[in-house]
């Protein structure tokens, strides 16, 4: 009886630990080559555009092509990507998330740093006196 209870105390207490291990980032210590130029097929209906990604396989850097996802209403996709930490260099999955990336304040999808329409009125910053009032007439 002891037995049968300490496996279903085993069998209960692993599946908690399953999702943790899966959806944990690789991290590896060199940095992964340059993205590859793709083509991106025209736009489909309700599906959003996924880019290919440099991954790990054992010790090789092996490409993954880029693919459709499902449009979720709402939410936006963010890419995979790879961000360097502390010297080691991290893989994050792709995801949807509610938040739109970092710096994107005009929702175009280009960082701010490099869009140069920042407030989308059709007038460059160079020669916009207000570049980040989108309200500007």
């Amino acid at each position: 009886m002891k037995r049968k209870l300490l496996l279903a105390a085993l069998a209960v207490s692993s599946i908690g630990v399953i999702p943790l291990t899966a959806s944990a980032d690789v991290w590896v210590n060199v940095a992964p080559p340059a993205p590859r130029h793709e083509m991106v097929p025209a736009a489909r209906h309700g599906y959003v555009w996924a880019p290919g990604y440099w991954d790990r396989h054992g010790r090789e850097w092996v490409w993954r092509k880029g693919h459709w996802e499902r449009e979720r209403r709402g939410m936006y996709w963010h890419p995979q990507r790879w961000a360097e930490r502390d010297g080691k260099w991290y893989r994050e999955g792709g995801r949807w998330d509610k938040d739109r990336p970092m710096g994107d304040r005009d929702h175009d999808g280009v960082p701010n740093r490099a869009d140069r329409d920042r407030d989308g009125d059709g007038v460059p910053n160079r020669m916009d006196r207000a570049p980040d009032n989108p309200r500007r007439q």
